[in-house]
């Protein structure tokens, strides 16, 4: 009776000896994953052609809300009509507002935020156009700003090491356990 239960009590003892390796596993593979996944809409629609930016200003509110993350494709002038939500250069500054009238022979659009009451008072030269907005998405934005500078950076950094370091705690197990 005794050997029963000192086997039975070895055997527990083994039993979590041999999850903690595959939890580490998991913790670890988790960490990696995430880290993958917050930054993927960063990189991936940078590679498929899109430009990304942060909406800053509440000029295009309710349908882009400040904080929004707004991907822009590369158009032609000519292709943008009335109703499209466009990026353009002015000065330093992104802007992003709906076409009102596409001015072909002038090579000028005139715009107008959704929020504002009037029409921009500059029309927008062609050569002003970034692109199309094609998706948005809210929120993103400001976690996207977080993410892209030097301490999302260094926080990402981070937190991958401590994924890997998971996994390499739990290799480290499963060879002792072998021994």
């Amino acid at each position: 009776m005794r050997k029963d239960e000192i086997s039975s009590g070895k055997l527990s003892t083994g039993k979590r000896r041999s999850l903690l390796p595959g939890l580490c596993s998991i913790i670890g593979s988790v960490i990696l994953i995430a880290i993958i996944l917050a930054f993927f809409p960063l990189t991936v629609p940078r590679l498929m052609g899109y430009e990304i930016y942060e909406v800053v200003s509440g000029s295009m509110e309710p349908q882009i809300p400040v904080g929004s993350v707004i991907y822009v494709k590369a158009a032609e002038p000519e292709e943008i009509e009335e109703e499209d939500v466009i990026a353009f250069q002015r000065g330093d500054s992104v802007i992003t507002h709906r076409v009102v009238e596409n001015r072909f022979v002038e090579g000028t659009f005139i715009t107008k935020g959704d929020a504002n009451e009037g029409e921009d008072m500059t029309p927008i030269p062609y050569d002003s156009l970034i692109g199309r907005v094609t998706w948005h998405i809210p929120v993103l934005g400001s976690v996207m700003s977080l993410m892209a500078g030097a301490m999302g950076k260094f926080y990402a950094a981070i937190l991958a090491a401590c994924g890997v370091m998971f996994h390499m705690l739990a290799g480290s197990m499963r060879a002792a356990r072998e021994k």
